[in-house]
């Protein structure tokens, strides 16, 4: 569905986009089309959609899965496809919050594990990821569209700003590709910054970290989060602020037995740092 369609039908069903959800409807078909070729779907594949929305993203990926259950908060929305009945006939409609959503019974449904493909509101990206992660052990891959400083964030370096707490915790599970950028003017409305499509593909441990100790996410996340808590802090005093049990001299001996210097920041550890780190901690 092209710009002058995309308002037509929102006119005609009195709907707009609402800026509380974050929509931002994708309007060029070849974007759409493209989307759907990069995430690699055949015809046994049963796809997880992230919002419907206008069902842009939804009918290319019909043609080339088995099943796309879509999940679209948007009451509106979900009642004007049920009341038409103009998505494909192999698209379950849910309307439900992703982040809410039961992922472990949307796992079970699809006959394992999760393959998502969303053209995800900005408002929940964050979140989304990090139930992403939280979730990693039933996911196979996610395609998704983000705000482009957020897939700079998941794609960054160490010592670069963008580095931090979502580049680490889902390079710990996944390993993470850019795929597409895409403009403004692909969307109506149009966002006020570019987009970028990113492929997480998820392993029980990403290939960086396999052959070292195994770490439990949870772990590794409070870790993580205390680290970066405070970022312009040393990564001691970070740590201590940051709830991690253990007095400073413990600590201490923690770090530098991982080779690290107590008055490093967390930006300047690399993932492999962050599990052995999230490892030693663990003995104290």
């Amino acid at each position: 569905m092209d710009l002058k369609g995309t308002r037509h039908l929102l006119r005609k069903e009195g709907l707009s986009p609402k800026k509380k959800l974050g929509q931002n409807f994708l309007v060029h078909k070849h974007t759409a089309q493209r989307i759907t070729d990069l995430a690699e779907i055949d015809q046994n594949d049963v796809i997880l959609e992230v919002g419907v929305g206008l069902g842009a993203l939804t009918e290319p990926m019909a043609r080339a899965a088995k099943l796309v259950i879509g999940i679209e908060a948007d009451s509106g929305i979900d009642r004007m496809h049920q009341e038409q009945k103009n998505l494909p006939t192999n698209v379950r409609l849910l309307h439900q919050d992703i982040l809410q959503a039961d992922l472990e019974q949307l796992a079970e449904e699809s006959g394992g594990r999760l393959k998502i493909v969303a053209n995800l509101p900005y408002s929940i990206s964050t979140p989304f990821l990090f139930r992403l992660f939280r979730h990693s052990d039933i996911m196979e891959s996610a395609v998704i569209m983000l705000q482009k400083e957020v897939a700079d964030r998941l794609l960054a370096q160490p010592g670069t700003k963008e580095y931090g707490v979502p580049t680490v915790l889902l390079s710990s599970c996944a390993a993470v590709k850019m795929l597409m950028r895409v403009k403004p003017e692909e969307f109506h409305p149009r966002p006020k910054v570019d987009s970028a499509v990113v492929r997480l593909t998820f392993f029980p441990a990403s290939e960086r970290i396999r052959n070292l100790d195994h770490v439990e996410p949870e772990k590794l996340r409070k870790v993580v989060n205390a680290a970066f808590g405070q970022r312009r802090k040393t990564l001691i005093n970070a740590l201590r602020g940051g709830g991690i049990n253990g007095d400073k001299q413990q600590i201490t001996v923690a770090i530098e037995a991982c080779g690290l210097s107590p008055s490093i920041r967390a930006e300047r550890l690399s993932i492999e740092d962050f599990v052995q780190l999230t490892n030693t901690l663990d003995q104290l």
